[in-house]
């Protein structure tokens, strides 16, 4: 496992961006190779949702259609960081954010499952 500490959350109007950001620890960038990461996103009285994920090798992405066209994944290798660009946001995108990390360049990078660290969360709300 690694460890994985997320910020740049917070209150933020309707129309308006947000980067969060995911620093990763625990592991060299070489080791980091193998990784795919995600966001996820848990709004009050819902369940866990995908929101993007990026493979650390080769730096594919992929969104959920909710997010598609505003939302940007993207890593720094050089900082072992991964962030998530939100623009135009809306307060249906209010929820906590969680970074997540698999090691296994898994297909199914939608699935919560699949990933075997996780951070704290950081909460993202977007008002009207």
């Amino acid at each position: 496992q690694v460890q994985l500490v997320e910020s740049g959350g917070g209150l933020v109007q309707a129309g308006g961006s947000l980067r969060l950001s995911c620093a990763a620890s625990g592991r060299t960038f070489n080791t980091f190779s193998t990784y795919t990461m995600g966001w996820f996103r848990r709004a009050p009285g819902k369940e866990r949702e995908f929101v993007a994920a990026i493979r650390w090798s080769g730096g594919s992405t992929y969104y959920a259609d909710s997010v598609k066209g505003r939302a940007t994944i993207s890593r720094d290798n050089a900082k072992n960081t991964v962030y998530l660009q939100m623009n135009s946001l809306k307060p249906e995108d209010t929820a906590v954010y969680y970074c997540a990390a698999e090691d296994d360049n898994s297909s199914d990078y939608r699935s919560s499952a699949e990933y075997d660290s996780w951070g704290q969360g950081t909460q993202v709300t977007v008002s009207s």
